[in-house]
């Protein structure tokens, strides 16, 4: 009988093709999720007996799931983030995780810039007013150049931000980190400052950090009533790391001028979410890192941490050692 493996990434037949068959080639059989948001619980368990390894996406895996799952041994994550996999858990159930790190820092880094463009430019709106038959000329935008680029966050994808911020020409490109890389922010032009000062300095600000306790929420009314009342804030990081109730009024009552977020505290996000009422925030469903060349290089990564582990051997980027 062949050692099976899920996929819970959406499609994975299409476009992580050369993975799939790498682990065929390997002996294994996929199961593949057959939806388009994010596999349930149930689904998980449903499945879950047979399975030695797992690709995850944005799923949740806690207590539960690992009991249903008594072969598995281990899980690579199709991303970065971590925050909907219990490690504990996973640890005392023999289950080694794996994270693609670096990996989509390009992807998500061009995102980014789409996103502060989008927001500058208010592309949106003027996309759907061109489309209902309206020739407004009554918007007017901004541009990078000579404006302060905050990054909150200095690590793969944020420093491949500081690249392409570059060549608009920035006044400045400041970060801050919890652990910054003075070596890295010298190679790049970016200055090493406080959190308070990429707040209430920045005219952009994207956000680069993983959800943990100390990023619970580390942008809630305070921190939007200090930015600059012209500022956009980008958010592509972790939904939990926003306090959405706080940048909903922050947009309503113009402390900022616009945001756009990938990301969201609940996701799927409700339909009735506020936001969805305003019109000076960009919105995606947490699709940042979703290009054909990153679903090809996590594909394949995340395939070879299976591999690696059901051949006796430590995986690349393991974190619940």
């Amino acid at each position: 009988m062949k050692k099976k493996v899920l996929s819970t990434v959406t499609l994975y037949s299409q476009r992580c093709k050369s993975a799939k068959e790498l682990l065929e080639k390997e002996g294994f059989e996929v199961i593949e999720y057959q939806g388009d948001t994010v596999m349930t619980a149930d689904e998980i368990k449903a499945v879950g007996k047979d399975i030695c390894g797992a690709i995850i996406g944005c799923d949740e895996w806690n207590e539960e799931i690992f009991q249903a799952c008594p072969n598995l041994k281990a899980i690579g994550r199709f991303g970065v983030g971590y925050n909907n996999i219990d490690l504990e858990a996973a640890k005392r159930h023999g289950v080694k995780v794996s994270i693609a790190t670096g990996i989509n820092a390009d992807s998500v880094a061009e995102n980014t810039i789409l996103l502060v463009l989008a927001s500058l430019r208010d592309l949106v709106n003027l996309d759907n007013a061109v489309r209902r038959g309206e020739w407004v000329r009554d918007s007017t935008g901004r541009i990078i150049r000579n404006k302060v680029y905050g990054l909150v966050g200095f690590g793969a994808i944020a420093r491949y931000v500081a690249k392409l911020v570059k060549a608009f020409g920035p006044a400045r490109i400041i970060a801050y980190d919890k652990y910054p890389n003075y070596e890295e922010a010298e190679k790049l032009g970016v200055e090493i400052v406080d959190f308070d000062t990429v707040v209430k300095e920045s005219d952009i600000i994207s956000v680069h950090v993983p959800a943990t306790p100390e990023t619970y929420k580390m942008f809630g009314e305070k921190e939007f009533k200090a930015m600059k009342d012209s500022a956009v804030f980008v958010n592509v990081a972790r939904g939990s790391v926003v306090d959405e109730a706080a940048m909903y009024k922050a947009l309503k009552e113009k402390w900022i001028a616009r945001a756009a977020t990938d990301v969201f505290e609940e996701e799927p996000t409700p339909k009735d979410n506020p936001l969805f009422e305003l019109d000076n925030i960009v919105m995606m469903p947490h699709m940042c890192g979703d290009t054909w060349e990153t679903f090809e290089a996590v594909g394949l990564f995340s395939a070879q941490v299976i591999i690696d582990v059901m051949n006796g051997k430590d995986p690349k980027n393991w974190i619940n050692k």
